[in-house]
């Protein structure tokens, strides 16, 4: 069986939630996922795939730059190998998050209002219709980031109340939303496996 060496950014957020949904999403192609916890530097030259889960932005975008990883991110995304961001990880993964305090990693040329969809109590879950899917994805939306400003090379995945809310730019995918928090692990999929498939192809 193949092996995907799949790292999770483990500074904070759903690392397990993550972990289960890629490992799902690669068993249905007959791969063996390794989960890789990254806290240092080092660990995601070796990594397939890389997973920024959610958590608080200027906290990751912090620990990040303190830790070098920031950096080899950067060069995994330069390399043509794929990332998924969500909620806080789209934040940290944007051209501009719009303050000051959230270095920003500039994977995804979009720009994003952080708690846009409002508070934790604000929080909602909802069906959505997602390019590549055949039936509505269930998004759990956490005091999500609103994308506002999608630049011209990206494509839209899913738009919700007329913005988008999950991108793809190049290998990265960032979504507003928590896919990880469902046991539908198709966003997992369409982030990786196809991807993985067109490098295959190449």
């Amino acid at each position: 069986m193949t092996t995907l060496r799949a790292g999770v950014v483990a500074v904070q957020g759903d690392v397990s939630e993550h972990a289960d949904a890629v490992e799902r999403a690669a068993a249905a192609h007959g791969v063996d996922a390794e989960i890789v916890e990254i806290r240092s530097d080092g660990l995601v030259p070796d990594c397939d795939v890389l997973l920024m889960p959610g958590g608080e932005s200027t906290t990751i975008s912090r620990l990040l730059e303190r830790e070098g990883i920031d950096d080899e991110i950067r060069a995994h995304v330069e390399a043509g190998k794929p990332v998924l961001a969500t909620c806080a990880g789209l934040i940290v993964a944007s051209r501009d998050a719009k303050d000051d305090r959230v270095t920003t990693l500039d994977l995804l040329d979009v720009t994003v209002d952080r708690n846009a969809f409002g508070r934790q109590v604000d929080s909602f879950e909802a069906p959505l219709d997602v390019s590549g899917l055949d039936s509505p994805f269930p998004a759990v939306f956490i005091r999500a980031p609103l994308i506002d400003e999608v630049g011209e090379g990206v494509e839209v995945l899913a738009e919700w109340d007329g913005n988008p809310v999950a991108v793809r730019d190049g290998p990265v995918v960032g979504t507003s939303f928590h896919p990880e928090l469902t046991p539908d692990s198709r966003i997992h999929d369409l982030a990786f496996f196809d991807e993985l498939a067109v490098e295959a192809d190449a």
